[in-house]
């Protein structure tokens, strides 16, 4: 960063600055400010590298607390000429023993640390996390920060961020994954990068989807083994693994261009970001930065002296957001990827741990964190969606989780239709529910006011199986996780139509395989809320059964371009049930349908029965200016008689029955096929869609 100040501002010469946090270019005094936010420290020492040289600073300044701090920020000013060419840089901080629960500290002189305000990260060829986890310098070997670290210039000039509403259909995917595969048909020196993902826009554009949420891209532990990226190093730069050039100015204007090329397509782009944890793990984890600069700040700690460290997040440790310089910290790093990153979205990895308060407790009121945001004209704009659980038991799924304004994922509804496919009993009601936009979860009754799009619907994520795989495997295969299979959902609603795995699978389970995911997919564009589905299950992707291959960085966790080609028929039905559901705003709204639906069984009354499989219903579009739909769904084994409730059988066309195989099982426009009688004949396990032009009015 670059900041201009008043000439006459003798003090900040002398002494720096405590804003803003980080390390700040001064052209005006060819100078550079530090300031590091440490509220126990006793001692803080600057230190600088050059290239040629990261073991031995080539300067040092140790700071006065009497000239060089204010409040709980440490600061000083460093004329260029004093830094002898540094590149880098990073602190030591010293500071007293532990003391009891809210004063846990980790105070390592020893350690150099990574500046949590660093804009890039380097790692030194001799980089070892674990020289961080044993006692004694690591110097050499610890990520330091990179002073130009996004100093290079963008031209952000005809850049428009899209806002989609009714067309909102979200892409999650990973941006080493998507293209790591070599068959993924993109430059080789782009595989597994931000720059092969531009590669992909055409093929994005061509499947449909409006917005891409991106499964973490900031720099993460490459020594961890956590190929997501879900252990955290530093909130403010890329991960430097999904760089196809790897020179330090360039890595922020590389996802720059990513994010330009997204929005030139119309795509929005939403982040995956992780601020509930970080990946130093628990007290036999690593000692990079939050640790050593001011531990009982940055973590929630637990009274238990030989497990110190609160683990709400199932990875050793919790960032104590109730503290307003972490929510600072935090507010600082969205606010980087918004304003100087153009990204459109949030998507909040286990948000429920934002409640925790700073002795563990749930506050059930409010989520401080997102009510900042929301006051923020930065940030009150994008595009918040929380996953609102824990992995500690907390679920607050709806109107449970207080931050009402944010969309949610919604977990209930990935059970539901999971299970309602699969043709499990007594889950009509549950359909309906889900299908009308979870009003259950989401009530817009005058106190709450929620609306239908703030529930985000999906069958699979990243966690879990694939889609091909929930209709492949009864048990997860989690074995190459090296955790003899203990990790990952043990239930996962799944079923295998018949035969366990990919392997000699007889032709008529694969026809059903196939079958179900076109249920999948067409209940879910179907459904009001906002539609989310995982790269890949367009065409099928597996990961032969591993529901949790988070440290997969292979095969197992790329995505396979070959099954594209194998199965061009599922994708065509992906793609033309997305332009279906684009081409219909009845479907998709901000509301519920309310009146403009009615739900019918296969005949008049809606079966309601424990042993029901079956369920009807029509959408009036006249209030949307748009036609009627007439959906009938039965996942019962043996074939059932739909008798159609509304006008006349001339009135409505056939375009999508999932029991035929393409290109019949979803006919284009121009192609529909108008029906012959009011009675349907619908297959075991499939659904029918019709259509009936809005003149026609309703019967």
């Amino acid at each position: 960063m670059t900041l201009s100040e008043p000439a006459s501002s003798r003090w900040a010469a002398m002494e720096g600055l405590p804003f803003p946090l980080g390390p700040t270019r001064i052209e005006e005094q060819d100078a550079y400010n530090f300031a590091l936010y440490s509220k126990h420290a006793h001692s803080v020492t600057l230190l600088l590298y050059t290239e040629n040289d990261v073991i031995n600073p080539v300067f040092e300044y140790r700071f006065d607390y009497l000239k060089n701090k204010t409040g709980r920020v440490w600061h000083c000013r460093i004329l260029f000429e004093s830094m002898q060419g540094a590149s880098y840089y990073a602190y030591r901080v010293e500071g007293p023993a532990p003391n009891g629960r809210f004063e846990w500290h980790t105070f390592d002189g020893d350690k150099i640390l990574l500046d949590p305000y660093a804009k890039s990260v380097f790692f030194p060829p001799a980089f070892d996390r674990l020289a961080a986890t044993r006692p004694g310098s690591n110097a050499g070997k610890a990520p330091l920060g990179v002073l130009a670290g996004d100093s290079e210039h963008f031209d952000w000039q005809g850049d428009h961020r899209p806002r989609h509403e009714a067309d909102t259909v979200i892409y999650e995917l990973h941006v080493g994954g998507f293209t790591g595969n070599p068959n993924a048909g993109v430059r080789d020196e782009a595989r597994g990068t931000f720059a092969g993902l531009i590669e992909k826009i055409p093929y994005l554009k061509d499947l449909g989807i409006t917005v891409v949420e991106l499964m973490p891209v900031f720099q993460y532990d490459p020594g961890d083994g956590n190929y997501w990226g879900y252990m955290p190093l530093n909130f403010f730069s890329p991960h430097h693994g999904y760089l196809s050039d790897h020179t330090i100015q360039a890595q922020h204007n590389e996802v720059r261009d990513m994010i330009k090329a997204l929005h030139q397509a119309d795509i929005e782009v939403v982040l995956d970001v992780v601020y509930n944890h970080t990946g130093e793990g628990d007290h036999n984890g690593p000692v990079y930065s939050y640790k050593g600069i001011d531990n009982s700040t940055y973590y929630l700690m637990a009274d238990r002296p030989d497990a110190p460290y609160e683990n709400f997040s199932g990875t050793g440790n919790t960032l104590n957001t109730a503290n307003r310089y972490v929510r600072k910290m935090i507010m600082d790093s969205a606010r980087h990827w918004a304003h100087e990153m153009h990204v459109d979205g949030l998507r909040f990895d286990l948000a429920s741990l934002f409640t925790r308060k700073a002795d563990g407790s749930v506050n059930t009121n409010e989520v401080p964190l997102l009510s900042d945001m929301a006051s923020d004209p930065d940030l009150a704009q994008l595009r918040l969606i929380a996953e609102p659980w824990d992995a500690a038991g907390v679920y607050q799924l709806g109107r449970a989780f207080p931050g009402i304004m944010a969309c949610q994922w919604n977990g209930k509804y990935r059970d539901d239709l999971r299970r309602f496919v699969k043709g499990d009993t007594g889950m009509v009601p549950a359909l309906m529910r889900r299908l009308y936009g979870s009003d259950d979860l989401f009530p817009d009754d005058q106190m709450n006011a929620y609306h239908a799009h703030q529930s985000v619907n999906y069958i699979a994520s990243h966690d879990g199986f694939t889609l091909y795989d929930l209709v492949a495997y009864n048990q997860k295969r989690n074995g190459p996780n090296g955790h003899d299979n203990t990790d990952g959902a043990d239930e996962n609603h799944s079923w295998n139509c018949g035969w366990e795995g990919d392997e000699g699978v007889p032709p008529a389970v694969m026809k059903l395989r196939k079958q179900q995911i076109r249920n999948f997919c067409c209940l879910l564009l179907l459904s009001n809320g906002t539609p989310m589905f995982r790269a890949g299950d367009e065409f099928m992707q597996t990961q032969g059964g591993n529901n949790n291959p988070y440290n997969q960085d292979n095969e197992t966790g790329w995505i396979d371009w070959d099954r594209l080609d194998a199965n061009p028929d599922m994708f065509r039905f992906f793609r033309l049930m997305i332009a279906f559901r684009k081409a219909h705003p009845s479907l998709a709204r901000s509301r519920f349908w309310r009146e403009d639906v009615r739900w019918y069984g296969v005949g008049a009354d809606t079966d309601l029965a424990h042993d029901s499989r079956a369920l009807a219903f029509a959408l009036h579009g006249a209030s949307q200016q748009d036609i009627d739909i007439y959906v009938m769904i039965n996942t019962y084994w043996e074939e059932l008689t739909f008798q159609i409730q509304e006008g006349t059988a001339t009135d409505w066309q056939r375009v999508i029955d999932t029991s035929l195989e393409s290109p019949f099982d979803f006919l284009e426009t121009g192609d529909e096929s108008p029906l012959q009688s009011l009675h349907y004949q619908v297959s075991p396990r499939s659904v029918v869609v019709l259509t009936r032009d809005k003149d026609r009015g309703l019967a």
